[in-house]
């Protein structure tokens, strides 16, 4: 049971990354592709997880915070670009 569940979470995280890719490349604005990108860290960060629990590798939890945090940030810095006036394709 417990690789089943492995398998069926490695295959909804697959589909769920290449919708986020497929938003990635249409757009249509830049916080559209912003928000895809936060997708796409959130999907890896999961991927991460289900390596960690199926392998038991503890030290690759360090690696999927590491990833988290700089996906923050980056999230933090997309918005004050905005904030401060940046080039929106929505206006």
């Amino acid at each position: 049971m417990f690789d089943i569940a492995i398998i069926a979470a490695n295959v909804l995280l697959s589909i769920a990354l290449v919708l986020g890719f497929w938003r990635l490349y249409l757009g249509p604005t830049l916080p559209d592709r912003v928000v895809a990108l936060e997708l796409i860290a959130s999907l890896t960060i999961g991927y991460i997880a289900v390596y960690v629990i199926s392998s038991g590798r503890t030290p690759f939890v360090d690696v999927a915070m590491v990833l988290a945090l700089t996906a923050f940030l980056a999230a933090v810095g997309f918005a004050r670009y905005l904030e401060k006036g940046g080039h929106r394709d929505d206006d």
